[in-house]
């Protein structure tokens, strides 16, 4: 057995659920990637861009396209958030990255790109099924996903809502398709981004670690 048929073979069941090696090592990465960001820390970024390429594969062998593409994102914008963190952002008092909250034309221009980017890639996946066995789901996953990584490269705080937003749909999709342990890991991620959200927006409100504008 090669490494690809490896990862695509089942690790175990848990309540019915049949969780595959890819789908569970690419995930605890992530996890570890999330609780990284969640303290600022530049090596959230290495992090994630190994989780990426690990479900890259696990998601391109399912046929879901867009939840392969959101792992392109990763991986691109994992590269792009490295550099800015440790080349061209400011950093707090403590060593690590400085955050802020998004100016209200921030807000709007992720909220018109998510809403517009949805539309586009939700149409491309229906006008060809072949990309996706559930389109619209998918590319909502796969948006919301550059909104979030966008939005965490830039040190803002609304990141933190738009991966939960990304959550509540990521969630059932994932158990759908058959990508149990990404569901289960998917909970727990919306309990650490409630707890980071909370660290985040209470460090743009400490004098001496507000972040700098963009």
């Amino acid at each position: 057995m090669n490494v690809a048929d490896w990862l695509n073979s089942e690790a175990f069941t848990v309540l019915d659920q049949h969780i595959k090696w890819s789908d569970m090592i690419g995930n605890t990465i992530g996890l570890i990637a999330l609780a990284l960001g969640w303290k600022r820390s530049v090596l959230t970024w290495p992090a994630q861009l190994l989780s990426g390429a690990i479900l890259l594969f696990a998601f391109a062998s399912a046929h879901l396209s867009g939840s392969a593409g959101k792992q392109v994102v990763v991986i691109v914008v994992s590269l792009l958030g490295w550099y800015s963190w440790t080349r061209g952002r400011q950093q707090a008092q403590d060593g690590s990255i400085a955050v802020r909250f998004a100016t209200w034309r921030e807000r709007g221009v992720l909220l018109a790109g998510a809403v517009v980017g949805t539309l586009a890639v939700g149409g491309l996946f229906t006008a060809f099924p072949e990309l996706s066995w559930d389109p619209w789901p998918d590319a909502y996953v796969f948006v919301g996903t550059v909104v979030a990584m966008y939005a965490q490269a830039r040190g803002m705080v609304e990141f933190w809502f738009a991966w939960l937003l990304v959550d509540l749909v990521g969630v059932p999709l994932n158990f759908a398709n058959g990508f149990a342990f990404s569901g289960f890991v998917y909970v727990i991620y919306g309990a650490l981004v409630l707890w980071g959200m909370r660290d985040w927006w209470l460090r743009t409100r400490t004098p001496g670690l507000e972040g700098a504008t963009a």
